[in-house]
């Protein structure tokens, strides 16, 4: 069904309140008609992804590639570009320009995804996006909570019978679970990979630990070379290697229990998972698929692609991760090089630590570490319904095993 000249190109349908509940993130479920769906759905309650690949992707994790027990089932895996990036994107603009694709050759009748709040460039507001002129206000990274899937109920009541998913991992987790349900005749799934999320409200005070005036900031992106990447609305750019970012003026609760503990950092539910972590520099592809290869051919020859590098070794970053997040208790693991170091190991990361998929590797097994260690502390009785088999794999190596009742 095509839009109809009452509804604009993004749109925001009114949303109900949010249902209160425990390690919630908001994914939008409980704003709808049904927020009893929560009960099964829910990432952070007894997910169950072996089952749930197996019924996405028509298999499970191949133990013959060894990538798969970190990322998840996938086809393919890539570095990849647009070849004419896209103005105001956040890498060149892959996520949007399949957004695009999708509405300009009406394989889907709309794209639930994120534009920025009028009122705050940084807050989420979750949109229908019917028109392929709308996707441009979707580009770039924002920080908070947003109720994407509260938008399934108005795609529905409009008609709509194909649609397209852009969202994080909690989003996609709880998305799936009632896919069936839901009647639509055909689902396109975006994935963008995240692990720690906060309030639009307390990213703020991280913007004002990085620069005089932070309302200038207009783009943020942690980048797999150890730097954080600034832009300012005056043109100019800053880099900050990640061990002299002031962490340690951050409260203990920066990052909500939730995303401590968030096992699917690579949105392994998705069709395709479009990030930057195993890209050295440029995005990097997670084809999962029969639906993810339609999605990177819509892309034709408008995109860039090589097979994704690999050096340096993780082992010793992440035994540094564990022991820092031990001695943090429950807060930030900011402590371990001394100040005077921190400046030459900065300078030193980039060139020796690990890089391409050695980066993407170091990441998920310090997740892994993370979701384990904050589990036991704060929720010890959700680890065994929690932690799937694949991230007690992850951590083995690194001496983490399952106690009694954890598993």
């Amino acid at each position: 069904m095509p839009p109809g000249p009452s509804i604009p190109p993004v749109w925001t349908p009114p949303i109900a309140e949010a249902v209160r509940r425990d390690l919630c993130t908001d994914c939008g479920i409980s704003r709808t008609a049904t927020p009893g769906q929560c009960g099964h759905a829910c990432q952070f309650l007894k997910p169950d992804y072996a089952g749930m690949e197996k019924a996405v992707h028509g298999r499970a994790r191949d133990p013959e590639k060894p990538d798969e027990l970190f990322f998840g089932p996938f086809r393919k895996m890539l570095r990849a570009a647009l070849k004419s990036p896209r103005p105001g994107a956040q890498w060149t603009g892959i996520v949007t320009r399949i957004g695009e694709r999708l509405l300009e050759t009406g394989a889907v009748d709309a794209v639930l995804a994120m534009a920025a709040d009028p009122a705050d460039r940084w807050r989420p507001r979750p949109v229908l996006v019917t028109r392929p002129e709308g996707m441009a206000q979707c580009r770039g990274m924002r920080m908070g909570y947003a109720p994407l899937l509260a938008l399934l109920e108005p795609a529905r009541a409009l008609g709509f019978k194909r649609i397209a998913v852009v969202g994080i991992p909690c989003q996609i987790h709880a998305l799936r679970a009632i896919e069936r349900e839901l009647g639509f005749e055909k689902i396109y799934v975006v994935g963008t990979p995240c692990s720690d999320n906060t309030t639009t409200e307390r990213f703020h005070e991280f913007l004002a630990l990085l620069a005089d005036d932070p309302g200038t900031i207009t783009y943020l992106e942690f980048r797999a070379d150890y730097h954080v990447e600034l832009r300012f609305s005056d043109g100019t750019q800053k880099r900050i290697p990640f061990l002299l970012l002031p962490l340690s003026k951050l409260p203990r609760d920066f990052f909500p229990l939730t995303c401590r503990t968030c096992v699917d950092y690579t949105n392994v539910l998705s069709d395709i998972t479009v990030g930057y972590m195993g890209g050295e520099g440029e995005q990097w592809l997670l084809v999962r698929n029969a639906r993810g290869e339609e999605l990177l051919a819509l892309l034709g020859d408008e995109v860039r692609t090589a097979e994704p590098g690999s050096a340096g070794k993780r082992g010793a970053p992440v035994k540094g991760f564990l022991k820092n997040t031990e001695r943090a208790a429950g807060g930030l693991p900011v402590r371990g090089t001394p100040d005077f170091l921190r400046p030459l190991v900065a300078w030193l990361m980039p060139k020796i630590g690990p890089r391409g998929l050695e980066f993407a590797r170091a990441r998920l097994e310090m997740k892994a570490i993370e979701t384990i260690l904050h589990l036991r502390r704060a929720r010890p009785k959700r680890l065994r319904h929690m932690v799937p088999q694949h991230v007690w794999d992850l951590v083995a190596p690194y001496g983490l095993t399952p106690g009694e009742g954890e598993k």
